[in-house]
């Protein structure tokens, strides 16, 4: 019985630590918000790395997504006579849900799992550690220009996906199932509530963004620097940025929809 409770004392205590030390590294990375004259470079490299590298796989999954969300709809809205909302159906799903959140959920997998890996690589060559030893900061230097890279490319490629998946919608609808188009997009843009609709999907994809970025980097930031710890934080990294966004989803949208 000691030992059970020793050990799950001890468990608890890691936890702590473990957030105490992820809490201080985000508040690191948020206060070393690169300048444009000398970190700007830093951070125009890590935006090609992190967003434009993740952006076929986004265009790719999108524009399948919303093929499927038009034909499943479709079946649907027929059997009711009411196949011209397929646009609004389509355009509320993407921009409230499936936007902000299949693009945090790719972003951890393609993003995420590569910040974490490369810090982690870092680490266990000790090149954090030499950044240390000629006095410069490794969260200024290397752990700030990747938590912003990440945390404006993520919403950026959110509204892609939704739009591309908007165009793969209406490529089924209207060019191959028949709907009319002129319904498509009118009844969508009169259904469709800026305020209501747009700025909350991007208010998600923020917050997601915070979240996956964060852990990312703090997986590879505390990583045991052996080939085997790096590839368990990389698999930590995906597995527990899937469960955060999938609970933080629930919790927004409770708050931002429930009335």
């Amino acid at each position: 019985m000691m030992d059970f409770l020793q050990k799950l004392g001890h468990k608890t205590l890691s936890r702590f630590a473990s957030l105490g030390r992820a809490t201080r590294m985000l508040l690191g990375a948020l206060c070393s918000m690169p300048n444009f004259r000398k970190g700007g470079p830093l951070l125009i490299r890590q935006l090609y790395m992190v967003g434009h590298q993740s952006l076929l796989i986004i265009m790719v999954s999108g524009l399948f997504i919303g093929m499927v969300l038009a034909l499943q709809g479709y079946t649907v809205l027929v059997d009711y006579g009411a196949e011209d909302s397929l646009g609004p159906l389509v355009a509320l799903s993407l921009l409230r849900e499936l936007g902000p959140v299949v693009t945090a959920l790719l972003f951890a997998g393609r993003a995420g799992s590569a910040l974490t890996a490369e810090i982690g690589l870092m680490k266990a060559t000790e090149q954090l550690s030499s950044l240390e030893m000629m006095a410069i900061d490794p969260l200024k230097r290397v752990i700030s220009p990747r938590f912003w890279a990440g945390f404006i490319s993520m919403p950026l490629l959110a509204l892609i996906f939704s739009a591309i998946a908007i165009l793969g919608a209406h490529l089924v609808g209207v060019d191959w199932l028949g709907v009319d188009s002129g319904s498509f997009w009118s009844i969508m843009q009169s259904q469709v509530s800026f305020e209501q609709d747009i700025v909350n999907g991007l208010i998600k994809s923020f917050v997601f963004a915070l979240i996956v970025t964060w852990i990312a980097l703090y997986k590879g930031y505390d990583c045991i620097p052996t080939s085997e710890g790096i590839s368990k934080a990389t698999t930590e990294t995906v597995v527990h940025s899937s469960l955060a966004v999938l609970g933080f989803d629930f919790v927004l949208t409770a708050v931002m929809f429930s009335s």
